[in-house]
């Protein structure tokens, strides 16, 4: 796992707080997530997928992530990027995820 800042610690807490609405589990946790790192500044830069690009929703999903990480406190701007590449799978899921879908 890589080391966080605070600051990041705070923005996985929020990022937490957004589900995926077909899959009930928290974007985090789903392995939605491929990038997360904040600047000097503290504007956080997301890079992130969805389980299928024809997701009806994602730009819904997209709007939840830019307002839970922009009331972290201390974060200045988000910047989210969605992206195709590497695709999404389940292998990318978090042990609680596969436990909460009962996959384990």
């Amino acid at each position: 796992m890589p080391q966080h800042t605070a600051l990041e610690a705070d923005i996985i807490r929020a990022l937490r707080q957004v589900y995926d609405p077909e899959i009930a589990v928290n974007i985090y946790d789903l392995g939605l997530i491929y990038e997360l790192r904040t600047d000097d500044d503290n504007k956080a830069f997301i890079k992130m997928t969805l389980t299928a690009p024809n997701c009806p929703i994602a730009d819904d999903v997209l709007q939840q992530v830019r307002e839970a990480v922009a009331d972290v406190p201390k974060v200045t701007g988000v910047e989210v990027e969605l992206v195709w590449e590497p695709q999404w799978t389940t292998k990318m899921m978090s042990e609680e995820a596969l436990l909460e879908l009962g996959l384990l």
